[in-house]
């Protein structure tokens, strides 16, 4: 990948249209062996970064899921207790006890790696995703920083772990809290923004090649008019392929041919009873005018 204009061509082949400042941010990652921190709202495309990213690469996606009271035995390593206790009672029956029997329960035999530590023993580079850091608790991220830094994992029992090869780093974050600055620090930082209009239709091309131009215009129109509206929770690009999905489907191919279906097609879009509430069907009708 000599330049981002390649990476986001290699993207785009792979049905990912990125815009030139998130490829340009993507390639300096890649380049500086540093990690990509995205934020943005949800629904634009952070998360699938990294698994296009991955398939680009042909290498392994290893993804960890934040979420709030996240420790290090879920994400970095833990022991298997069970099997644990199981060799201590064989080696009891067998009459071994002391250093020896110590030593072997806590070896890498009884180790269980969870995604950090799989991350940083791949033989190929990964593409490892931190999903949603913003959800994980603030101590959790001072888990990270090691890793993030250094690219090794401390293990009291064995030692410190180094990289076998260094994974690519993608962190999302939805603005639900304040990184702390550590972390940002350590980090190469874009923020995604809904996809403007030429965009948002060059993602659909890429997705559903089959769709007609015409219809696809009025789908992407009809879903960035919607954004405007009042909305719990606006829908992304992965709704507005749905809805494009749901409408083909069901053999439309214009917004304003039946009313009835564009109203049921709404629920791949409005994902809350207020929404659904604050959208009737003469709204759509108006927006669906509007994207014609």
């Amino acid at each position: 990948m000599s330049d981002w204009k390649s990476l986001a061509s290699q993207l785009a082949e792979q049905g990912y249209i990125a815009s030139p400042d998130l490829a340009m941010a993507l390639h300096i990652s890649l380049k500086l062996g540093r990690p990509l921190l995205l934020e943005g709202a949800a629904g634009v495309g952070k998360t699938e970064i990294a698994r296009t990213l991955a398939n680009a690469l042909d290498t392994r996606l290893i993804r960890l899921q934040c979420y709030e009271g996240l420790d290090a035995a879920h994400a970095i390593y833990e022991w298997n207790y069970q099997r644990q206790l199981l060799a201590i009672r064989a080696s009891a029956e067998d009459g071994k006890t002391g250093p020896d029997v110590e030593k072997r329960i806590f070896s890498e035999e009884f180790l269980l790696e969870r995604p950090l530590l799989q991350a940083i023993r791949q033989d190929t580079s990964p593409v490892l995703l931190i999903d949603e850091i913003d959800r994980a608790d603030q101590e959790f991220e001072a888990y990270l920083l090691e890793v993030l830094s250094d690219f090794q994992i401390t293990v009291p029992e064995l030692g410190t772990l180094t990289a076998t090869s260094r994974p690519y780093v993608v962190l999302t974050s939805n603005g639900t809290r304040d990184l702390s600055d550590a972390l940002r620090r350590r980090c190469i930082y874009s923020y995604v923004e809904y996809p403007d209009r030429a965009t948002e239709l060059a993602i659909l091309a890429a997705r559903c090649p089959d769709i007609d131009e015409r219809l696809a215009a009025q789908i992407v129109g009809f879903v960035q008019s919607l954004r405007r509206e009042e909305l719990e929770k606006v829908p992304g690009v992965a709704e507005m392929l749905d809805f494009a999905a749901a409408l083909t489907g069901l053999g439309i191919n214009d917004l304003n041919d039946d009313p009835e279906i564009l109203r049921a097609s709404l629920v791949t879009l409005l994902k809350t009873q207020a929404d659904r509430a604050n959208v009737p069907l003469e709204v759509a009708q108006r927006l669906a005018g509007k994207a014609a």
